[in-house]
């Protein structure tokens, strides 16, 4: 009896201790995706704080290794960016203008590490300001965008503005890094204008290869794009609906291409 007892005790005890090691193996798991996400978020945090104080050479090492397949990065309807070295570019040469101040602030993140800790999704809302001085003669080019009066003689471009992101990240040697970048402008308006009536006649904008506005607030226009955008998006307009896009991201095994 005693020894039918022991060895049913040693089988519980057996059991007992199968059940904690996956207890703990999940508990690791998820510690780690917990890690995971919160280092993902520092990423992309980062990245606009660089933005935002035009550091952006800084940026280039958070990108995937050169020679990475898949890497992509797209800002317009004007065409996409598929090698390590045109998706740097966009990084690159940045000046620090006199009197220009962007304020880029993102919020409301969705953020999956797939089950393998291999790749990451992410999607941001972003709410910001742009603003800078401009000479008079190159502001002739864009009227609309410039606000009636003048500062130390050159026009004024003041606008809100208002994006959404949606980035895949992977991991590499131990770091995340950033590997397929979408930004998709939602609204913009002149401070002076509401986003309606300014959404009506700026649907063609996001077409146009604009990078930024760079010294003297001479427009720097965007390099040549490695293909097309395999379909448009349009920022607001009136005379549209919203819709769902990006579409958040979900929890998922391994990577999948849902922001292309």
């Amino acid at each position: 009896m005693s020894n039918t007892t022991t060895e049913a005790s040693i089988s519980d005890l057996i059991a007992e201790i199968a059940r904690l090691r996956e207890q703990v193996e999940a508990a690791q798991s998820l510690a780690q995706r917990a890690e995971d996400r919160g280092q993902v978020e520092n990423l992309f945090n980062r990245y606009m704080f660089l933005h935002n104080a035009f550091e952006d050479e800084q940026i280039i090492p958070m990108w995937v290794k050169e020679g990475t397949e898949g890497i992509r990065a797209r800002y317009t309807n004007a065409g996409q960016y598929t090698t390590w070295q045109s998706v740097t570019d966009y990084h690159r040469g940045r000046p620090h203008p006199e009197g220009k101040l962007i304020l880029h602030t993102t919020n409301t993140p969705v953020i999956e590490v797939a089950a393998d800790g291999k790749t990451a999704k992410g999607v941001w809302l972003m709410a910001g300001t742009e603003s800078g001085l401009t000479d008079p003669k190159v502001a002739e080019a864009f009227p609309d965008m410039y606000s009636p009066d003048e500062v130390l003689g050159k026009k004024v471009w003041a606008h809100w503005v208002w994006c959404k992101y949606a980035i895949d990240f992977l991991k590499q040697d131990g770091e995340w890094k950033f590997w397929k970048f979408r930004c998709y402008e939602l609204a913009r308006a002149p401070f002076e204008e509401n986003w309606v009536s300014f959404g009506l006649k700026n649907q063609g904008a996001f077409d146009l290869d604009l990078m930024y506005f760079g010294d003297d607030g001479k427009p720097v226009f965007m390099p040549p794009a490695d293909e097309p955008v395999p379909s448009k998006n349009h920022p607001y307009s009136p005379q549209t609906t919203q819709k769902l896009e990006p579409v958040p991201p979900v929890a998922h095994e391994h990577f999948v291409d849902t922001f292309a």
